[in-house]
């Protein structure tokens, strides 16, 4: 694949902690603004509408500098997601450290740290990762969500699903609570039963999200299926055009069965820290983000009536 040239712009910022109404609730850290993996289902591409990028989503990266953390014991038992609208295990972070840096800064902070990535350079701070996994609560969550690495690579430009699999592997058998987040699952595509079995042995917990279509990606997903998939296209017709929930309410039973299958809880949008008997990873339900949005893992949603 031909290399993206990528513009990168720098970035002062007073803070790199924002509060966060993801599930998860707690703070949100991106060291960086934009991404070079280029997704194109990536939700976060609206962030252009607030940084005046002009840019195509996945050209542009700005690299973010903040004062230090010199207080970092205030965030003792609070959520910290680090990757929530950026990787910050993208390529470029080989070169500008920041994601590093902020893992160095909260080391001792007592904070429940969530790393969110597509990459493997996250093995680079294994040194760190165990420290901070001696004093904090620690989680690595790769984002998987197809076995198929031809349309892993229509999808986006992160490295490879073997070498994130292969990078879990070797944060699991550190003692590192992994997570595999089977995100977004597209319809008809995503076979969640075999990536649960491909990594149930390595992970400590599951997560489940579907696609979401909306704003300008909608129409690039759409043309790719019907490019691609055509039979697809009544099913994506009914799921994003005519609101149809019954795919993915079917998906969701069906997610509870594998679970029993292989001796898996399966809870809705709850996520208590754990480490699990291996091979019986926790199968989380995150479907319908807009009914878990803010809900702070109670293990409730604002279900729609």
């Amino acid at each position: 694949m031909e290399e993206r040239e990528i513009k990168i712009g720098h970035v002062d910022t007073k803070s790199v902690m924002t509060k966060s109404n993801a599930p998860l609730g707690g703070y949100a850290v991106n060291p960086y603004v934009g991404c070079p993996h280029a997704c194109k289902y990536c939700y976060a591409s609206f962030m252009k509408r607030f940084t005046g990028h002009n840019e195509e989503w996945g050209t542009f990266m700005d690299v973010k500098n903040w004062p230090e953390i010199k207080n970092a014991g205030k965030y003792a038992g609070e959520k910290v997601i680090i990757g929530t609208v950026t990787d910050g295990y993208n390529p470029l972070e080989e070169t500008y450290r920041k994601t590093r840096k902020i893992l160095e800064e909260l080391k001792d902070s007592g904070a429940d740290i969530l790393i969110c990535t597509k990459s493997d350079l996250v093995l680079r701070d294994m040194d760190l990762l165990l420290e901070i996994n001696r004093k904090n609560t620690l989680t690595v969550s790769w984002s998987i969500n197809t076995l198929d690495e031809a349309f892993r690579s229509d999808m986006d430009e992160a490295v490879s699903i073997e070498r994130r699999l292969a990078a879990m592997k070797q944060v699991y058998d550190k003692g590192i609570r992994t997570v595999c987040f089977i995100s977004p699952v597209f319809p008809g595509i995503t076979d969640i039963e075999a990536i649960i079995d491909r990594v149930r042995e390595q992970c400590d917990l599951i997560w489940l999200e579907n696609l979401n279509l909306r704003g300008g990606f909608k129409k690039t997903i759409m043309d790719y299926i019907a490019q691609t998939q055509p039979d697809l296209i009544p099913l994506y017709e009914e799921i994003y055009n005519k609101k149809d929930r019954s795919y993915f309410e079917a998906l969701e039973r069906k997610a509870e069965m594998i679970a029993k299958k292989y001796g898996c809880r399966f809870v809705d949008n709850e996520t208590p820290y754990e480490r699990v008997e291996k091979g019986h990873p926790t199968i989380v339900d995150y479907f319908y983000h807009e009914e878990v949005r803010g809900t702070s893992n109670s293990g409730k949603r604002n279900k729609r009536s």
